[in-house]
């Protein structure tokens, strides 16, 4: 079943009732609405005026249910962490922390090589040039010591977007709806991670003192065409701005279709076959990390 994706822009009380999620609108205190939280894949809180309680907020993580917290400018800046659901969490620990640098350099080659396929799989799909990222794919060393993900990303951006076409963080436009989609995607990784027992602060080649997530940001890498697609689309059909509607297509991307072997599955439950490999990675129970494609 395709669960619900929530979003709160207004000012609203959420709470929890007989296993729903009560729905109590600020302005209009007698005005509710209930929904089966059984139903639910995400909430997004976007407006700084939503009140939530603490029983709601436990029954949700309990339940997979991905929430993201946005800021004040409605950009996703946190997001809810369940720590059950692995009861072998020290051992895994353990091993991830004691990952020595072969294993790493290993692991990032293969996550780079799965990225750039889905990104050369992606433009194909759309009809474009994907044989132009076939010379980096090929030729991943161990660690991605000459950076083979970074110039095709140069490529693979202008492919998709035009020539004209500078991925920057600050820009506006098409930048700022990859921005706010791969925040989702970032979000939904953590979550995976953490329910694979894995510790998302300790990460593969990601480092900095200021980023909570560094494991986060290196397995979403095979994972962000998935966003790009969904950013495309809304681009090619007028969008270049955040709207309410766009903010909405791109939380969806928690659900498109990820290929495994023979298998589909919506991308929420990749990313966890993907962080339970990991895991099976640093344990030394496996050296192959199971990656998504690109339908």
């Amino acid at each position: 079943m395709l669960k619900r994706t929530l979003m709160f822009t207004n000012p609203v009380s959420l709470n929890l009732r007989y296993q729903q999620l009560v729905v109590t609108y600020i302005d209009e205190p007698e005005k509710t609405t209930t929904v089966p939280i059984e139903d639910v894949g995400v909430v997004v809180i976007e407006n700084q005026q939503v009140r939530i309680t603490v029983p709601l907020l436990n029954y949700l993580a309990q339940n997979g249910v991905q929430v993201v917290f946005c800021d004040n400018k409605g950009m996703p800046c946190s997001t809810l962490l369940s720590f059950e659901g692995n009861n072998n969490q020290g051992t895994i620990l353990r091993a991830q922390m004691d990952c020595g640098e072969v294993l790493k350099k290993q692991l990032w080659k293969q996550l780079v090589e799965a990225k750039i396929r889905n990104q050369s799989g992606l433009l194909h799909s759309l009809g474009k040039d994907g044989a132009i990222l076939r010379e980096f794919y090929s030729n991943v060393k161990s660690g991605d010591t000459d950076n083979r993900e970074g110039a095709a990303a140069r490529r693979y951006f202008q492919e998709l977007f035009g020539k004209g076409f500078v991925r920057d963080r600050n820009m506006l436009g098409v930048n700022s709806l990859l921005n706010y989609g791969y925040a989702i995607l970032r979000s939904a990784t953590a979550r995976a991670l953490v329910s694979s027992g894995l510790l998302p602060a300790i990460g593969i080649f990601h480092h900095n003192r200021s980023n909570a997530f560094p494991l986060a940001d290196d397995v979403m890498e095979p994972f962000r065409p998935f966003v790009d697609e969904i950013v495309y689309n809304v681009y090619t059909k007028g969008a270049e701005g955040l709207t309410t509607e766009v903010k909405a297509e791109l939380a969806k991307v928690v659900y498109a279709d990820t290929v495994f072997g023979k298998i589909t599955r919506p991308l929420a439950v990749g990313l966890t076959l993907t962080t339970s490999s990991l895991a099976s990675c640093y344990t030394r129970e496996s050296s192959t990390l199971n990656l998504p494609r690109i339908p």
